[in-house]
């Protein structure tokens, strides 16, 4: 048994020595259930918290995670995820963040070949290919790997709009705002991109679901 191994487990019994001593009843609260308000669609990066970021306790935050927080139509486990967030949990906000400095992102923006990720990346190259006027335009690779890395928020976010989970939430008055953010590794910051919907009224007819 590895050293990292072992040390992990004994994390784990320092922090429930640590929560009971101060709280005798941390655990038996959070075993009654949970009422998070919060979806949170982040990257899988280790290096993004979504507790931590905000502030929030165990109990306070759904999450789900993937390579460069996509919002993929066909992705059955993202749409589990926000259906029983939506329509069991009943959280009141949803947030897509995504972090500067994105492998999946960064890769997106390149031609090597890396493996079955590929058929992943190809949802965000997709992104670039909207945009491509506006990122093209950027001289510096360093911006234009940045506000690639906005726009991709801002695509999913629409994504997640355009659900018939969503929408049918809207539809049934139940309050849902989803929110984009950005997530600055160097200084822990969140830059909020101000792409908030809540509700259908702000897709174009299109997407509109009757």
């Amino acid at each position: 048994m590895s050293a990292f191994y072992q040390k992990i487990l004994d994390n784990n019994r320092k922090w429930v020595a640590e929560k009971t001593e101060k709280d005798p009843e941390y655990f038996s609260r959070l075993s009654n259930g949970q009422t998070p308000p919060l979806l949170w669609i982040g990257c899988a990066d280790s290096r993004v918290p979504a507790n931590e970021i905000t502030g929030t306790q165990p109990g306070e935050v759904f999450v789900h995670r993937n390579i460069a927080n996509m919002v993929i139509h066909s992705d059955m486990n993202m749409l589990s995820v926000l259906d029983y967030a939506v329509n069991v949990l009943k959280v009141r906000h949803v947030i897509v963040c995504g972090h500067y400095g994105c492998g999946g992102v960064k890769a997106a923006m390149g031609n090597s070949q890396i493996g079955l990720i590929d058929n992943w990346i190809r949802h965000i190259k997709d992104v670039y290919r909207f945009h491509y006027l506006e990122l093209d335009a950027i001289p510096d690779e360093t911006q234009r790997f940045n506000r690639f890395v906005e726009l991709n928020v801002v695509e999913q976010v629409k994504d997640l709009a355009k659900t018939s989970i969503v929408q049918n939430a809207w539809r049934s008055k139940q309050e849902l705002w989803i929110h984009g953010w950005v997530y600055a590794i160097n200084d822990g910051l969140v830059k909020d991109l101000g792409v908030n919907f809540c509700s259908s009224d702000e897709l174009p007819d299109v997407y509109r679901l009757g």
